[in-house]
Protein backbone atom coordinates (compact mmCIF):
# COMPACT_ATOMS: atom_id res chain seq x y z
CA UNK A 1 0.00 0.00 0.00
CA UNK A 2 2.80 2.12 1.01
CA UNK A 3 5.76 3.06 2.85
CA UNK A 4 3.95 3.58 5.96
CA UNK A 5 1.60 0.25 5.89
CA UNK A 6 1.22 -1.31 9.27
CA UNK A 7 2.12 1.97 11.10
CA UNK A 8 0.20 4.02 13.54
CA UNK A 9 -0.02 7.61 13.54
CA UNK A 10 -1.03 10.33 16.22
CA UNK A 11 -1.33 13.82 14.85
CA UNK A 12 -2.52 16.63 17.29
CA UNK A 13 -4.40 19.57 16.16
CA UNK A 14 -6.38 18.16 12.75
CA UNK A 15 -9.61 20.42 12.94
CA UNK A 16 -10.07 22.53 9.54
CA UNK A 17 -10.12 21.39 5.82
CA UNK A 18 -7.45 23.80 5.05
CA UNK A 19 -5.20 22.83 8.25
CA UNK A 20 -1.66 21.63 8.05
CA UNK A 21 -2.89 19.01 10.36
CA UNK A 22 -5.46 17.47 8.42
CA UNK A 23 -3.36 17.71 4.89
CA UNK A 24 -0.89 15.31 7.32
CA UNK A 25 -3.50 13.10 8.33
CA UNK A 26 -4.39 12.34 4.68
CA UNK A 27 -0.85 12.01 3.30
CA UNK A 28 0.66 9.76 6.19
CA UNK A 29 -3.35 7.64 5.21
CA UNK A 30 -2.37 8.05 2.03
CA UNK A 31 1.08 6.15 2.68
CA UNK A 32 -0.18 3.38 4.29
CA UNK A 33 -0.42 4.23 8.03
CA UNK A 34 -3.48 4.16 10.63
CA UNK A 35 -4.32 7.83 11.97
CA UNK A 36 -5.40 9.00 15.10
CA UNK A 37 -5.93 12.59 14.96
CA UNK A 38 -7.07 15.06 17.73
CA UNK A 39 -9.32 18.54 17.52
CA UNK A 40 -10.33 20.68 20.03
CA UNK A 41 -13.52 22.67 18.87
CA UNK A 42 -13.74 25.12 21.44
CA UNK A 43 -10.20 26.34 20.69
CA UNK A 44 -10.99 26.79 17.19
CA UNK A 45 -14.32 28.28 17.67
CA UNK A 46 -13.14 31.02 20.32
CA UNK A 47 -9.41 31.76 19.60
CA UNK A 48 -8.59 29.99 16.67
CA UNK A 49 -9.18 30.55 12.88
CA UNK A 50 -12.90 29.19 13.04
CA UNK A 51 -14.66 25.70 13.40
CA UNK A 52 -15.98 23.69 10.56
CA UNK A 53 -19.38 22.12 11.88
CA UNK A 54 -18.69 18.45 11.65
CA UNK A 55 -15.71 18.53 10.22
CA UNK A 56 -13.48 15.85 12.18
CA UNK A 57 -16.41 13.37 10.91
CA UNK A 58 -15.86 14.37 7.47
CA UNK A 59 -12.21 13.76 7.75
CA UNK A 60 -12.21 10.83 9.39
CA UNK A 61 -14.54 9.35 6.87
CA UNK A 62 -12.31 10.46 4.17
CA UNK A 63 -9.30 8.61 5.53
CA UNK A 64 -10.80 5.51 5.99
CA UNK A 65 -11.90 5.65 1.92
CA UNK A 66 -7.81 5.85 1.67
CA UNK A 67 -7.92 1.74 2.93
CA UNK A 68 -6.81 2.33 6.63
CA UNK A 69 -7.96 2.66 9.76
CA UNK A 70 -8.90 6.20 11.38
CA UNK A 71 -9.88 6.84 14.90
CA UNK A 72 -10.24 11.03 16.60
CA UNK A 73 -11.12 12.45 19.59
CA UNK A 74 -11.46 16.11 21.09
CA UNK A 75 -8.65 16.65 23.06
CA UNK A 76 -7.42 19.91 25.31
CA UNK A 77 -4.16 19.43 26.06
CA UNK A 78 -3.89 22.53 28.64
CA UNK A 79 -5.24 19.68 30.87
CA UNK A 80 -2.95 17.66 32.59
CA UNK A 81 -4.77 14.24 32.00
CA UNK A 82 -4.69 14.59 28.18
CA UNK A 83 -1.76 13.09 26.57
CA UNK A 84 -2.62 10.05 28.68
CA UNK A 85 -6.20 9.97 27.67
CA UNK A 86 -4.99 10.73 24.10
CA UNK A 87 -2.88 7.85 24.09
CA UNK A 88 -4.95 5.16 25.86
CA UNK A 89 -7.93 6.13 23.02
CA UNK A 90 -5.54 5.65 19.99
CA UNK A 91 -4.19 2.23 21.93
CA UNK A 92 -7.75 0.80 22.90
CA UNK A 93 -9.00 1.50 19.26
CA UNK A 94 -5.91 1.02 16.78
CA UNK A 95 -3.09 -0.16 18.78
CA UNK A 96 0.33 1.46 20.16
CA UNK A 97 1.40 4.15 17.85
CA UNK A 98 4.71 4.14 16.21
CA UNK A 99 4.27 8.02 15.05
CA UNK A 100 3.63 11.26 16.70
CA UNK A 101 3.10 14.20 14.87
CA UNK A 102 2.89 17.20 17.28
CA UNK A 103 0.81 19.87 15.25
CA UNK A 104 -1.54 20.88 17.54
CA UNK A 105 -1.03 24.45 19.39
CA UNK A 106 -2.04 27.91 20.90
CA UNK A 107 -1.49 30.75 19.29
CA UNK A 108 -2.83 34.32 20.61
CA UNK A 109 -0.84 37.61 19.00
CA UNK A 110 0.60 40.05 21.52
CA UNK A 111 3.54 42.58 21.41
CA UNK A 112 5.60 43.46 24.17
CA UNK A 113 2.91 46.07 25.97
CA UNK A 114 0.25 43.27 26.11
CA UNK A 115 2.28 40.43 27.13
CA UNK A 116 1.07 39.04 30.52
CA UNK A 117 1.43 36.26 32.67
CA UNK A 118 -1.58 34.69 31.58
CA UNK A 119 -1.02 35.12 28.00
CA UNK A 120 2.25 33.00 28.62
CA UNK A 121 0.96 30.50 30.24
CA UNK A 122 -1.81 29.67 28.35
CA UNK A 123 0.70 29.31 25.27
CA UNK A 124 3.21 27.12 27.65
CA UNK A 125 0.32 24.44 28.73
CA UNK A 126 -0.51 23.57 25.27
CA UNK A 127 2.78 24.48 23.03
CA UNK A 128 5.22 23.24 25.98
CA UNK A 129 3.57 21.38 28.70
CA UNK A 130 1.30 18.74 27.01
CA UNK A 131 3.22 18.54 23.68
CA UNK A 132 6.91 17.51 26.03
CA UNK A 133 4.52 15.17 28.24
CA UNK A 134 2.70 13.43 25.48
CA UNK A 135 6.11 13.20 23.78
CA UNK A 136 7.27 11.54 26.56
CA UNK A 137 4.54 9.08 27.30
CA UNK A 138 4.68 8.20 23.78
CA UNK A 139 7.86 7.43 24.01
CA UNK A 140 7.42 4.56 27.67
CA UNK A 141 4.87 3.26 25.90
CA UNK A 142 7.06 2.74 22.49
CA UNK A 143 9.75 1.23 24.72
CA UNK A 144 7.73 -1.20 26.38
CA UNK A 145 5.19 -2.23 23.05
CA UNK A 146 8.26 -2.16 20.30
CA UNK A 147 11.55 -4.07 22.06
CA UNK A 148 12.89 -4.58 18.53
CA UNK A 149 13.65 -0.74 19.03
CA UNK A 150 13.39 1.00 16.15
CA UNK A 151 10.22 2.66 14.02
CA UNK A 152 9.69 5.21 16.26
CA UNK A 153 8.96 8.93 15.35
CA UNK A 154 8.06 12.08 17.34
CA UNK A 155 8.14 15.12 15.19
CA UNK A 156 7.21 19.11 16.01
CA UNK A 157 5.49 21.38 13.98
CA UNK A 158 7.95 24.92 15.28
CA UNK A 159 8.36 28.54 14.03
CA UNK A 160 10.66 31.49 15.02
CA UNK A 161 11.44 34.57 12.98
CA UNK A 162 11.09 38.54 14.09
CA UNK A 163 7.33 39.31 14.35
CA UNK A 164 7.14 41.58 17.48
CA UNK A 165 3.10 40.87 17.34
CA UNK A 166 3.56 36.92 17.77
CA UNK A 167 6.11 36.92 20.76
CA UNK A 168 4.65 34.28 23.06
CA UNK A 169 3.72 31.85 20.19
CA UNK A 170 7.17 32.51 18.94
CA UNK A 171 9.24 31.94 22.65
CA UNK A 172 7.09 28.73 22.98
CA UNK A 173 7.99 27.40 19.61
CA UNK A 174 11.48 28.06 20.73
CA UNK A 175 11.32 25.65 23.66
CA UNK A 176 10.17 22.88 21.23
CA UNK A 177 12.90 23.38 18.83
CA UNK A 178 15.43 23.21 22.14
CA UNK A 179 14.30 20.31 23.58
CA UNK A 180 14.54 18.37 19.49
CA UNK A 181 18.60 17.44 20.06
CA UNK A 182 18.25 16.40 23.74
CA UNK A 183 15.42 14.09 23.53
CA UNK A 184 16.45 12.54 20.06
CA UNK A 185 19.63 11.62 22.11
CA UNK A 186 17.73 9.98 25.22
CA UNK A 187 15.40 8.14 22.91
CA UNK A 188 17.49 6.89 20.22
CA UNK A 189 18.33 3.70 22.37
CA UNK A 190 14.78 2.86 22.33
CA UNK A 191 14.54 3.19 18.75
CA UNK A 192 12.78 6.62 18.61
CA UNK A 193 14.18 9.48 16.21
CA UNK A 194 12.88 13.61 16.94
CA UNK A 195 13.14 16.10 14.22
CA UNK A 196 11.52 19.47 14.08
CA UNK A 197 9.81 20.97 10.74
CA UNK A 198 9.57 24.52 10.61
CA UNK A 199 7.43 25.15 7.39
CA UNK A 200 7.27 28.73 7.54
CA UNK A 201 4.17 31.06 6.53
CA UNK A 202 1.67 28.58 5.13
CA UNK A 203 -1.69 29.00 3.73
CA UNK A 204 -3.59 27.57 6.70
CA UNK A 205 -6.87 29.58 6.53
CA UNK A 206 -5.50 32.40 8.71
CA UNK A 207 -4.05 34.62 5.66
CA UNK A 208 -6.59 37.03 3.95
CA UNK A 209 -5.71 38.39 0.27
CA UNK A 210 -3.81 41.21 1.73
CA UNK A 211 -1.60 39.16 3.48
CA UNK A 212 -1.27 36.47 1.17
CA UNK A 213 -0.05 38.79 -1.58
CA UNK A 214 2.37 40.82 0.43
CA UNK A 215 4.21 37.75 1.88
CA UNK A 216 4.33 36.16 -1.59
CA UNK A 217 6.81 38.59 -2.38
CA UNK A 218 9.06 37.39 -0.14
CA UNK A 219 9.24 33.75 -1.57
CA UNK A 220 11.74 33.19 -4.70
CA UNK A 221 8.85 31.10 -6.46
CA UNK A 222 5.93 34.33 -5.91
CA UNK A 223 3.97 31.49 -3.78
CA UNK A 224 3.47 30.89 -0.25
CA UNK A 225 3.62 28.07 1.40
CA UNK A 226 0.36 25.39 1.69
CA UNK A 227 -0.15 22.43 3.72
CA UNK A 228 0.55 19.37 1.56
CA UNK A 229 4.16 21.36 1.65
CA UNK A 230 4.63 20.72 5.13
CA UNK A 231 2.97 17.39 5.22
CA UNK A 232 5.36 15.71 2.25
CA UNK A 233 8.10 16.50 4.53
CA UNK A 234 6.37 15.17 7.44
CA UNK A 235 5.91 11.71 5.52
CA UNK A 236 9.63 11.12 4.65
CA UNK A 237 10.43 11.57 8.29
CA UNK A 238 7.94 8.84 9.48
CA UNK A 239 8.75 6.53 7.00
CA UNK A 240 11.89 4.11 7.31
CA UNK A 241 13.68 6.35 4.97
CA UNK A 242 14.65 8.54 7.61
CA UNK A 243 16.44 6.83 9.85
CA UNK A 244 19.32 8.27 10.03
CA UNK A 245 17.91 11.91 10.76
CA UNK A 246 17.44 12.75 14.07
CA UNK A 247 18.06 15.56 16.45
CA UNK A 248 16.93 18.29 13.30
CA UNK A 249 15.09 21.31 12.86
CA UNK A 250 14.57 21.26 9.53
CA UNK A 251 13.37 24.72 7.48
CA UNK A 252 11.07 23.76 4.91
CA UNK A 253 10.29 27.02 4.03
CA UNK A 254 10.31 27.05 0.66
CA UNK A 255 13.29 29.87 0.60
CA UNK A 256 11.46 32.38 2.42
CA UNK A 257 12.88 35.64 2.66
CA UNK A 258 11.19 37.38 5.77
CA UNK A 259 13.10 36.06 8.35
Amino acid sequence: MGILKGKIAIVTGASRSQGIGSAICLMLAEAGADIFFTHWKYYDENEGNGSESDFPNQLCERIKKLGVRCEHMEADLSELETPNAILNCCEENLGTPNILVNNAAYDKLVDFQNLNAKILDDHYMVNNRGTILLSTEFAKRFEKAFPQKSGGRIIYLVSKGPDPNNLAYIASKGMLTAITEPLSVGLAPIGITVNSVDPGPTDSGWMDKATKESLSRLFPTGNVGTPDDAARLIKFLASDESTWITGQVIKSEGGFVGR
